[in-house]
């Protein structure tokens, strides 16, 4: 069994200076190249099942699925709900074995965020699941702009709720095709000033932050989880494509879908290596 919380894999993380991945999954192909890297790199890992993916599968399905590949291998493996909407979804996923829920509250009011997010850490407590939560709001790209994390309203989140990670908007943004956007590296360490230091922080949209500077935050300020989904979906598209183009004759879907995990293993590969350094 090697299921472990968010705060088992990031309290190390954050001593240490670096930082554990969030795999976004969408089905069994990804999620298992992602096991598998961790297997294979002897590294930690965080399986987060989102919206679009539980829009597409049924929870108890995707609980299953994490359950069985986190005790497949030797390497810790968090089972994690990433944009949970209320306490009812937190729950649902507890009793499927998530150990790990994010409550995102960031299109609430500050004082409303706070009071639900931490009615969801308590529940998730209560369960020995640890509970992820965002302030200020990460946008889209080609859609919903940012608003930006106030350090000061950061601290008071943190305190209040008593998440064990928190999400913020310093740059970051959701669904970025590429590693040319830019953290406020300067408004990082003022959230970091007012909350400690002690506080895990995280990145969404950790596709549009160029590994070089991954790195760096990892090891120079409390940000300890990069999510990551896009860059990956990529790798699955492109190595997809591949196979059509390869075999234009072939139409069993499990040999053209599984022609991605190689590459979708050599990619999660990298990742967990570069923030592990």
């Amino acid at each position: 069994m090697t299921r472990a919380t968010l705060s088992e894999v990031l309290r190390p993380a954050l001593r240490n200076g670096c930082a554990v991945p969030g795999f976004v999954c969408l089905g069994w192909e990804d999620a298992r190249a992602f096991a598998m890297a961790a297997e294979a790199e002897g590294l930690p890992v965080i399986l987060q099942a989102g919206p679009a993916c539980r829009a597409h599968t049924p929870l108890p399905v995707i609980g299953a699925m994490f359950r069985h590949l986190a005790d497949s291998v030797s390497v810790p493996v968090v089972l994690h709900l990433d944009h949970g909407r209320s306490a009812e979804e937190a729950r649902a996923a507890i009793g499927e074995g998530f150990t790990s829920v994010m409550f995102d509250g960031s299109h609430l009011p500050l004082d409303e965020n706070i009071r639900l997010t931490a009615d969801v850490a308590r529940l998730a407590h209560d369960e020995g699941v640890s509970c992820e939560g965002e302030i200020g709001f990460v946008g889209y790209a080609g859609g919903a702009a940012s608003a930006g994390t106030d350090p000061g309203q950061a601290a008071r989140f943190a305190r209040e709720t008593g998440i064990d990670a928190m999400a913020v908007a310093v740059g970051n943004i959701h669904l970025q095709q590429s590693a040319e956007g830019s953290i406020d590296e300067a408004a990082v360490h003022a959230i970091a000033a007012e909350t400690g230091g002690t506080v895990p922080l995280v990145i969404h949209g950790g596709t549009g932050v160029p590994p070089a500077l991954r790195r760096r935050l990892s090891r120079t300020t409390p940000i300890c989880k990069f999510n990551i989904g896009t860059e990956l979906r990529q790798t699955f598209g492109m190595a997809l494509r591949k196979a059509l183009q390869d075999e234009p004759d072939q139409f069993d879907r499990l040999k053209l879908v599984g022609a991605t995990e190689a590459p979708m293993k050599a990619h999660a590969a990298r990742i967990l290596r570069d923030l592990a350094k």
